[in-house]
């Protein structure tokens, strides 16, 4: 697992937050690669960027749906991570961890750079996102 960015515009993007910011999202993107890493059917992952944000692609395996982290200036108190709105995860998320996080519509989960990051169920998340498109395999009695 890369302790930083390979692509030179997600580098950069990184790079372009403030240090607490930086902080947080890098943490979030170590347990993105370290999720992935444990999950053999995901694969390694493509680093690039999407809209302007870090995202994170299993543009080999097929396995999931992108996942995006980012900080917006104008509500400088959060950082997020997203979530492809066409999916049910955020609203499977919002079921299962109502106290863990607050929500963006059916889009993202939204953490407070003055809280700890709830480590366990931020990668459930990622986890569930990264797999999203595999089949349930079925079990023979």
């Amino acid at each position: 697992m890369p302790l930083e960015p390979a692509n030179p515009e997600v580098k950069a993007k990184f790079a372009s937050y403030p240090p607490e910011v930086r902080r947080k999202l890098l943490a979030v993107r170590k347990l993105i690669m370290r999720t992935a890493s444990s999950l053999p059917k995901v694969g390694p992952l493509e680093e690039t960027l999407k809209w302007g944000e870090p995202a994170y692609l299993t543009t080999q395996s097929k396995s999931g749906s992108t996942i995006r982290i980012d900080w917006k200036a104008a509500k400088p108190d959060q950082y997020a991570i997203y979530f492809n709105c066409n999916t049910t995860l955020v609203d499977s998320f919002r079921s299962l961890f109502p106290q863990d996080f607050q929500f963006a519509g059916n889009r993202a989960l939204v953490l407070s750079l003055n809280t700890p990051l709830p480590v366990n169920a931020v990668e459930f998340c990622i986890g569930a996102a990264l797999t999203y498109h595999l089949k349930l395999q079925p079990t023979h009695i």
